[in-house]
């Protein structure tokens, strides 16, 4: 009987053993079989993963025909405008009556952007009592507003004088520099840009210009390095006494400069009350001192080179810019086209 006893408990217990395994592992089983993924404790300790894939549902697909996505459409790239510039020249224009306000109202008329003046700005003497009637009275629309007590100005400064001999015969020009307070620089000598345009303004003065008049002078350095650095403006060098002339004063020999070989395209003067047009080497040399003051005769001595001259009436100049031409003309008051001459590039 014990016998029986001990090979039925053993039985039971074998039994009980392996129903108990299967009670542990049944969990792992039925999270294995449902495609879960778990970490398995190994027999060293680190941890083993078995990866089981999961079931991925169906990717859903649209129901209507996708609208193709539009092709942009290339921007054109803006082309640069055209640059021009268009203003009047006028010379030994400043004594106040009926030639300096005929010659005025013509410049009007072609309603420049800015004027310049080859000097004699203020007759007789340039004082501080006659500079307004002799230039605000006219030109107040071109000087910044405040400017002259002859009406509004503009809301900036759209005239550019040059010095003239007659501006500086009362207290070394003071009146002069007092009215144009406004200009660049030191006022005596300076530039305009107005692309395609730059202007130089140079004063042959010489007994009002410490930085000199010579061409190896301060000044003329200045003007050099100026014109070497703009070498795709029209470059236009603007001042009162004419290098070369026919005329009552005939040339100022101090003022010949090597412009052309420094860059310029043109020089503008004043002081003989002509219009003459002189080329040097095929260079333009042009005088315009016909703004008001009285006319001169002609000299005993025509100057090589000249090819146009006229003193039979008042007049100015009008200067047409584009990046490829250059064209100026000079007009008596009564609308008389007695020149004109155009570069190209």
């Amino acid at each position: 009987m014990r016998h029986f006893l001990d090979v039925w408990c053993k039985g039971w217990y074998s039994t009980y053993r392996t129903w108990a395994l299967l009670l542990l592992v049944s969990p792992l089983l039925i999270l294995i079989g449902c495609g879960s993924s778990r970490s398995v404790p190994s027999t060293t300790g680190s941890v083993a993963t078995v990866s089981v894939p999961t079931n991925i549902p169906p990717t859903m697909m649209p129901t209507g025909t996708p609208t193709p996505t539009a092709t942009p459409t290339a921007t054109a790239t803006p082309t640069p405008e055209p640059q021009q510039a268009r203003f009047a020249v006028i010379g030994d224009f400043g004594l106040a009556g009926q030639p300096a306000a005929d010659v005025a109202a013509l410049v009007k008329s072609w309603n420049p952007d800015f004027v310049v003046t080859t000097g004699d700005n203020n007759y007789p003497m340039g004082a501080a009592e006659t500079i307004d009637a002799n230039i605000g009275q006219y030109y107040h629309e071109f000087l910044p507003d405040g400017t002259s007590a002859y009406g509004p100005g503009s809301p900036t400064n759209r005239f550019f004088p040059t010095l003239g001999n007659h501006d500086a015969d009362i207290a070394n020009g003071q009146a002069y520099f007092d009215y144009f307070s406004f200009l660049p620089g030191n006022k005596r000598y300076y530039t305009v840009d107005w692309p395609p345009v730059r202007m130089y303004a140079v004063n042959s003065v010489y007994w009002i210009e410490p930085d000199g008049i010579k061409s190896d002078s301060v000044q003329a350095m200045w003007l050099k390095e100026e014109l070497a650095a703009s070498p795709d403006t029209w470059n236009i060098v603007v001042f009162h006494h004419p290098p070369y002339g026919s005329a009552y004063h005939g040339p100022s020999s101090w003022m010949r400069w090597p412009y052309q070989e420094w860059g310029a395209d043109v020089v503008l003067t004043g002081h003989n009350h002509v219009y003459e047009r002189i080329m040097i080497d095929g260079f333009p040399y042009i005088t315009n001192g016909l703004g008001g003051g009285a006319r001169y005769a002609w000299g005993n001595t025509i100057e090589e080179g000249s090819v146009v001259r006229f003193n039979a009436d008042h007049g100015a100049q009008l200067v047409e810019a584009t990046e490829q031409q250059l064209t100026l003309q000079f007009i008596t008051r009564t609308g008389e086209v007695i020149d004109t001459f155009t570069l190209n590039r």
